[in-house]
């Protein structure tokens, strides 16, 4: 990944960017939907403490209105004169009764109401209960001597002739509205399945449940029906007091875990209770997380397409200078890049571009520097050329000389004064082929006289390249190289071919020998001196192979210099390829 970002500063930028933006963009992401998810938790919470006192003002309502029905029916003149008259009347329980049985059937929670008399009398009833379960009235057994008002009991079951039935019962004590006399008790019954009923239908979440329960904190109405009138604490044991009149507190951990709410049903201290697991904050809490995921997904898209667009605007002129600089040939002229922009990037390129002209005057300096020095170089060294080749022929024009007065004599002196002319030839750099082709027969004859029948020398050359502009100075000592490290080192006479062919705008030189040949080990070190020496310095007095392929890639480029093929026993090859220049060194 490192080696990935450090190849390209365009990476580099844009990853540094999309961190230093992303990572702030994530944070905010996971803060909003944290914050997002608790206003969720809070409203989903209100609005069940809301649903909890829309339910506590019902049971309220119900609640006040039972008492408020009690209190109507003690004051009521049949029924303070049934219970206080001495004097039977057979007529007036039947007009209590149907009093009482319009008064339950218009409130649907009514489940009976009851009339005890304190002097054994028939007790009034809007409905017939073979077997009663309420419990006993708290308190002194006596009623006339307890001190409560009232009394809401607890739940339990009356057995009628319709079947059992579920009820909470207000009990009041029944005193004469003249002499505060007891004359019995007053029961007010509620159904529990209208209760229950009512509980049900307040759904508080998707997996929510509310519970009602009475003073004693047992189940009145809510959650399963086999739990009812059982405490709490059997069946939610990590339920903890439930203090002040309304709340709410977390229980459980993990999934397990619950928000609790509560509120009082005032009167009667019952205590509505609902339970909504977490997991259905989760749910809200996942739509939540999916808008800001959307959201963070979006925002990151367009914060990475807009720093990509920067990044690239910014590393283009850097990216455009990177590539003219990777694609330019050192051989060829810089080019000037185009200026876009005035500030760092600009500068920067306009200073490229003051560079590159610089270095390229400076290259063309150099290389007018060079070629004068290699000029100056080759006019010193033909000035010096072989010194001991001449003293050697001249040695043997004087050795002959004084044996016989013999006409080959004659001829190897006018060899050797064309020879001389021509090599010195007024510093002149290129000659036509023709001139190369007699230059090199005057040195082959030359060496003829010096080691007769030791080789035979043939030149092959196209007649329609003659008059063509060469190099000079080119074939003298290859044929000198072929002579000395080929043909004398063998016994038998050798021969040399030297070939001069047109191939195309090309022209082929090649100095073939039958010599000794070069052992691989050498041929490969002259190779390696040939390809090594293009900067060396010329060793003075020597012009040999390294000169000779130094000239033909100075004056014709890097391929154009020597090529050696040799097997031992059976020659050696040497060849080079020119141009054809029309009018050089004109």
């Amino acid at each position: 990944m490192r080696r990935w970002l450090g190849r390209s500063l365009k990476r580099k930028l844009s990853f540094l960017m999309l961190v230093s933006i992303g990572i702030p963009l994530l944070s905010f992401g996971i803060f909003s939907y944290q914050m997002a998810a608790s206003v969720t938790e809070e409203k989903a919470s209100q609005a069940g403490m809301n649903l909890l006192a829309q339910m506590r003002t019902n049971l309220e309502l119900m609640v006040q209105d039972v008492e408020n029905m009690s209190i109507f029916l003690i004051g009521q003149r049949d029924v303070q004169q049934y219970l206080s008259d001495t004097q039977w009347d057979a007529l007036r329980p039947t007009i209590i009764i149907g009093f009482l049985t319009n008064l339950a059937f218009s409130k649907a929670y009514i489940a009976e109401i009851t009339i005890h008399s304190a002097r054994d009398l028939p007790e009034l009833s809007n409905t017939s209960i073979v077997k009663s379960g309420m419990p006993d009235w708290p308190g002194p057994k006596d009623i006339s001597e307890g001190d409560r008002p009232k009394w809401w009991t607890p739940l339990y079951t009356n057995r009628t002739t319709i079947g059992e039935q579920r009820v909470i019962s207000l009990v009041r004590p029944v005193r004469s509205t003249n002499t505060f006399a007891h004359l019995g008790r007053m029961t007010i019954s509620l159904d529990q399945n209208v209760i229950a009923e009512l509980v049900r239908k307040s759904a508080i979440s998707e997996n929510g449940q509310v519970f009602l329960l009475d003073g004693e904190r047992k189940l009145i109405a809510g959650g399963n029906s086999q739990l009812l009138n059982s405490p709490i604490k059997e069946w939610m044991p990590d339920l903890p007091e439930m203090e002040g009149s309304s709340g709410t507190f977390n229980i459980g951990e993990g999934s397990e875990k619950r928000t609790v709410l509560y509120d009082t049903v005032p009167g009667v201290d019952w205590k509505l209770v609902g339970v909504m697991p977490f997991k259905d904050f989760r749910k809200q809490n996942e739509y939540v997380l999916l808008l800001t995921a959307l959201a963070a997904a979006i925002a990151v898209v367009l914060v990475s397409s807009l720093v990509l667009f920067f990044v690239q605007k910014v590393t283009e002129p850097l990216l455009m200078l990177t590539r003219f600089l990777k694609d330019t040939d050192p051989e060829e002229p810089m080019k000037p890049l185009p200026v876009t922009s005035a500030d760092e990037v600009g500068q920067l390129m306009r200073s490229y571009n003051r560079l590159s002209d610089r270095i390229e005057r400076l290259t063309e300096q150099v290389k007018r520097n060079e070629a004068r020095k290699k000029e100056t170089d080759m006019l010193a060294l033909q000035a010096q050329i072989h010194p001991h080749f001449l003293y050697n022929t001249l040695s043997s024009v004087h050795w002959m000389a004084l044996m016989s007065n013999d006409m080959k004599i004659a001829e190897m002196v006018g060899h050797l004064s064309d020879f001389l002319r021509f090599s010195l030839n007024k510093g002149s750099e290129f000659c036509e082929v023709q001139q190369e082709i007699s230059h090199a027969q005057h040195y082959a004859a030359i060496q003829a006289v010096r080691y007769p029948d030791k080789f035979t020398i043939d030149f092959i050359v196209d007649s329609e390249i003659r008059k063509k502009k060469v190099l000079k100075l080119l074939l003298q000592p290859l044929i000198e190289n072929a002579l000395i490290h080929g043909i004398q080192k063998q016994t038998e006479t050798g021969k040399i071919c030297i070939y001069v062919q047109q191939m195309g705008t090309d022209i082929t030189f090649m100095v073939e020998d039958t010599g000794v040949g070069i052992d691989p080990d050498k041929l490969n070190e002259i190779r390696a001196a040939l390809s090594e020496t293009a900067d060396e310095p010329v060793v003075p007095g020597s012009y040999g192979l390294r000169n000779v392929h130094r000239r033909l890639q100075l004056h014709y480029g890097q391929e154009a210099g020597l090529h050696i093929r040799s097997r031992i026993g059976e020659g050696t090859i040497i060849t080079f390829t020119i141009p054809i220049i029309e009018g050089a060194g004109l």
